[in-house]
């Protein structure tokens, strides 16, 4: 169903999204200790004072982000309150006896700080019991130290497999995935109509201090039940949902349900577009089924790490149910369709929600989309092979780029063929072919200009953020240039890793080719913490393991993990104690490679 042909707003989600409003944060902008600004809630003004949608935007998606755009702290209900609007994500915060449980403190500290404050200037100055992670994206957690201290004894909470999922995806492939998510949130586009709207989960990220400190506590299954402060937790655990390590959690004293990301008001990816493993609808339908049967009748509100909470056990489980029915209906149609011999893109072309979900805007695809989440299932069972052998061996964009161009005629004739599509209205096509031009004749200035024209213009149409965003991402690396990447998650989190995962991170920056012929083996002792490790180069695969026997090698290497992180930062070696090769360190870092968090997107 278009945007256009949805029933007209009953002004319900407004209502709950101001209700429980104590005080914002004035002004609306969080710095760091140099000064510069890091968030700006009031720069989405705009979205709150004008009383229509600007024509640069989808209306259905500009409701959305006005929605989004309320910024303060608010409460829930008795002794919950969240702080909205002052990240992409809510921090919420649970009072105790003693003091306050904080629950996903943002991406960054200085926020999550702020976020605080804010709380303690109208609740009193309590202290941090403890902090929950609902689960490892860095938007749950990354603002942790600007709510309690690295060396803190104060409790933090997460979900079995949580170190392992964080790392995995925001060190390990976390050059890439933040370079993704730039497009993904349009971080170099100005905020404003034509520009940054909103993510559909939030306005956008935080650029501040990102950490980590490992959890204390860990939740290991559905119904385990914890005391923190005096308040008693019944936990849920929804593994490959939204994330591959996630737990929603019920205050039975409060009678509140909390959701986690399990339950917003939109349709979530299901493999987001800034990359991720992909998720698992069926479980994430069954999950909130779980959800409803194990606490929905009792709930009073139900209320999330994004937007805004429901209220009345009816309408939470009409909200659930539905949210439930979305993403099992998602996954069983896509299957049907796959198993009639469907590839993912035809289903995704042909596969459209029942008319109820459709006109519940919380299924709206304003994160992610029927689109890309049909595609995901498919991926998910199928892989990036549709079975037609002629997609099995395709050319890389830029030698694909060439040919299209030699078979059109060259770049001014492919230039004008795309025109000719634009023009009729089918940008898609015009998009496909402008970026061929792009990749095939990088130095054709009208071939950028034409796809920047042919993907804002996608931009403005689009009802899912992350599609607008990534268009207009795209438009603005074409005109501008690629926008630089202000977070370095991999060298923030790095103090928060185990010694086996630091060397999993340094093994995945080996340039294999250039280190086919090298040999050498290192025994690393981590005296403060115990570990002796060997590694060893071959056939340019760097392979480590614990190895407490200390069998001999190359070099042996005495330090402790800080030192360790300090030669990995470019530090030196004062103080670091090695017997046998000297040269093997040098060898060692002579053959990596540093990744590159400019990377290019939609040009070559």
């Amino acid at each position: 169903m278009p945007a256009h042909d949805l029933p007209p707003d009953d002004g319900i989600d407004a209502a709950d999204a101001d209700k429980g409003f104590v005080a914002a944060l004035e002004p609306g902008v969080v710095k760091n200790a140099a000064g510069e600004t890091v968030w700006n809630s009031d720069a989405f003004a705009y979205l709150r004072e004008r009383a229509e949608p600007a024509d640069t935007v989808d209306p259905s998606l500009w409701r959305q982000a006005a929605l989004c755009a309320r910024q303060g702290l608010y409460e829930v209900t008795d002794g919950v309150y969240q702080v909205r609007g002052l990240d992409l994500s809510n921090m919420s915060l649970i009072e105790g006896e003693r003091g306050v449980v904080v629950v996903d403190p943002l991406v960054s500290a200085e926020p999550a700080a702020a976020a605080l404050g804010l709380y303690r200037a109208h609740r009193g100055d309590r202290p941090v019991t403890a902090v929950i992670y609902t689960h490892p994206h860095f938007d749950h957690f990354g603002g942790v130290m600007g709510v309690i201290s690295p060396d803190s004894d104060v409790p933090v909470v997460a979900p079995e497999h949580f170190m392992e999922h964080a790392v995995s995806e925001n060190v390990y492939a976390g050059t890439a995935m933040i370079r993704r998510g730039m497009y993904f949130s349009a971080f170099g586009t100005p905020v404003g109509p034509t520009g940054q709207v909103s993510m559909g989960l939030g306005m956008a990220t935080s650029s501040g201090s990102v950490g980590l400190i490992p959890p204390s506590v860990t939740i290991t299954r559905t119904g385990q039940e914890e005391v923190l402060d005096g308040v008693k937790f019944v936990f849920q655990m929804t593994p490959g949902a939204e994330a591959p390590a996630e737990m929603n959690f019920y205050l039975p004293q409060r009678r509140a349900l909390c959701m986690a990301e399990n339950a917003c008001h939109t349709l979530h990816n299901l493999l987001t577009l800034r990359g991720a493993q992909v998720r698992d609808a069926r479980m994430w339908s069954r999950y909130l089924n779980e959800a409803l049967e194990l606490f929905g009748r009792d709930a009073e509100v139900v209320y999330a790490s994004h937007h805004w909470p429901t209220w009345g056990t009816d309408r939470i489980a009409h909200f659930l149910s539905q949210q439930r029915d979305l993403y099992g209906y998602l996954h069983d149609q896509t299957l049907r369709l796959m198993n009639s011999g469907h590839t993912g893109i035809e289903i995704a072309e042909e596969l459209r929600l029942p008319p109820e979900l459709e006109k519940a805007r919380h299924a709206r695809g304003y994160y992610g989309s029927v689109s890309h989440d049909a595609k995901a299932i498919y991926q998910r069972y199928m892989g990036w092979f549709d079975g037609n052998p002629a997609h099995l061996w395709q050319h890389p964009p830029q030698a694909q780029g060439e040919r299209y161009v030699r078979a059109l005629g060259g770049a001014d004739r492919a230039v004008e063929a795309a025109r000719t599509f634009a023009d009729e209205g089918d940008l898609r096509f015009a998009a496909e072919l402008a970026s061929h031009v792009v990749f095939g004749a990088p130095d054709h200035s009208g071939a950028k200009t034409l796809l920047a024209d042919v993907l804002t213009r996608l931009g403005y149409g689009a009802e899912c953020a992350t599609w607008r965003n990534f268009f207009l991402e795209g438009a603005h690396e074409l005109t501008a240039g690629a926008p630089k990447t202000p977070i370095a998650l991999a060298s923030s989190m790095v103090s928060a890793l185990s010694v086996t995962q630091i060397f999993d991170s340094l093994a995945i920056r080996v340039n294999g080719p250039r280190a086919w012929d090298a040999h050498l083996s290192i025994v690393w002792k981590v005296i403060d913490l115990a570990e002796t490790h060997r590694m060893e180069l071959s056939n340019g695969t760097l392979v480590h393991f614990p190895d407490p026997r200390d069998t001999g090698a190359d070099l042996t290497v005495t330090l402790t993990k800080a030192q360790l992180i300090g030669i990995l930062s470019g530090h030196g070696l004062d103080g670091i104690g090695q017997q046998g090769d000297a040269t093997a360190l040098a060898r060692l870092f002579g053959l990596l490679d540093e990744p590159d968090p400019n990377f290019a997107v939609v040009t070559p």
